[in-house]
């Protein structure tokens, strides 16, 4: 098998590893991007739902070294982000090398060199195994990797249609239909939103207490980050969601104890984004269920002892990364879910030259952050090794 050596070598092509390549290519750092998709940023491009918004702010989704338009919305939809990313790409002609799963990357420590062993995918040479080598390895495949199901009991056996929420576009071909929603994370909650909006009876499953913001309100919350301490402009924005969402707990959402961006901080459970579904909730159109125990037949059974029929059930129930299977060795950056161990600001720096790009839980604006510290110190450990 062929050895192909580059000085660096990024491992994903979504937001994070376009925002390293062009990191590396401004520093005239040679590199190599392995996607193991037909192109970049396929979350967005092709496992997304139509209606989809960036919740924050422009100003904080910016990727390095290129705003946005002064004329494009405070709020980007789907399709003005990707026209960013395409810009993005153009901009800093980054070349992605698709169709290009990691199987294997270890440090040789005689060599002390990354070995990375890729398998391609899909076409002609489908299956075909390539190797290459590099000083440093840069994981980049961030927070959405494998869409994940959970295992419920029966679920193979329902007799309606079951989907990811990658797989989901529109609520069109829902309406009319009894559909649930399992998850009510930002995904989730937007996605019943949608169903309703075309006429699903839509349900949703929201098991754990949750933080219900409104854009505003985490407008505010970043903007004061930068002038007042962590606690108190949290518990600044905790009253205001308070204020503005009354008791939920009547409609089977309670309010955690610990302040949003405190758990967002401490669990990675990122306050839910309110853009309507709270109203349609408080009106009757969405209903709220506690945690499915169970399916049988068509009839999903919940811890309350209820159960009720569906035509559909759609999982918004997030990704898992898979870099704790093709990694080794790495001892101290990344733990068994494939999140950094150490603490941001310090958790995109491993040893042997291993890095990480997009896993602070900070978003696009955390992208941004670590994608210029890791060109920044490989440049540097580049000049000093000179």
């Amino acid at each position: 098998m062929q050895q192909q050596h580059q000085q660096v070598i990024v491992v994903g092509a979504g937001p994070s590893g376009l925002a390293v390549a062009a990191c590396l290519g401004l520093n005239s750092i040679p590199y190599v991007l392995l996607e193991r998709d037909d192109c970049y940023a396929p979350i967005w491009k092709k496992k997304s739902y139509d209606r989809l918004n960036l919740h924050l702010a422009k100003q904080f989704c910016e990727l390095p070294d290129m705003s946005f338009s002064p004329k494009s919305p405070t709020y980007l939809s789907k399709n003005e982000f990707v026209q960013y990313l395409d810009e993005y790409v153009t901009r800093f002609h980054i070349s992605p090398v698709y169709r290009r799963s990691v199987e294997l990357a270890e440090f040789d420590e005689e060599s002390k060199l990354w070995h990375v062993k890729v398998r391609k995918v899909g076409g002609g040479d489908d299956g075909v195994f390539e190797e290459f080598t590099s000083t440093y390895l840069v994981v980049a495949s961030g927070e959405t990797a494998n869409a994940f199901i959970p295992e419920v009991e029966g679920l193979a056996d329902f007799q309606g249609e079951v989907i990811h929420s990658t797989q989901y576009k529109n609520g069109k071909e829902f309406e009319k239909k009894s559909v649930l929603v399992v998850g009510s994370g930002n995904s989730g909650m937007e996605i019943a939103l949608d169903l309703a909006n075309f006429g699903a009876k839509t349900s949703i499953v929201v098991r754990s207490p949750t933080h219900v913001l409104s854009r505003g309100m985490a407008y505010i919350g970043l903007v004061l980050f930068g002038y007042l301490p962590f606690h108190l402009v949290d518990s600044f924005v905790a009253v205001l969601s308070k204020l503005r969402c009354g008791d939920l707990s009547k409609y089977g959402i309670k309010r955690p104890d610990e302040t949003p961006f405190l758990m967002k901080e401490k669990y990675s459970k990122y306050p839910v984004i309110d853009v309507g579904t709270i109203k349609k909730i408080k009106s009757g159109e969405i209903q709220v269920l506690p945690a499915m125990k169970s399916v049988r037949g068509g009839q999903a059974e919940f811890e309350n002892g209820k159960s009720h029929p569906f035509d559909v059930i759609i999982f918004a129930t997030g990704f898992k990364r898979s870099t704790c299977i093709w990694l080794k060795g790495d001892d101290y950056l990344l733990n068994e879910e494939g999140l950094p161990k150490p603490h941001f600001p310090d958790h995109w720096k491993g040893e042997k030259g291993l890095y990480c790009c997009g896993l602070s839980r900070r978003g696009l604006y955390g992208i941004c952050l670590d994608a210029k510290s890791i060109a920044d110190d490989i440049n540097k450990s580049r000049l000093n090794t000179k």
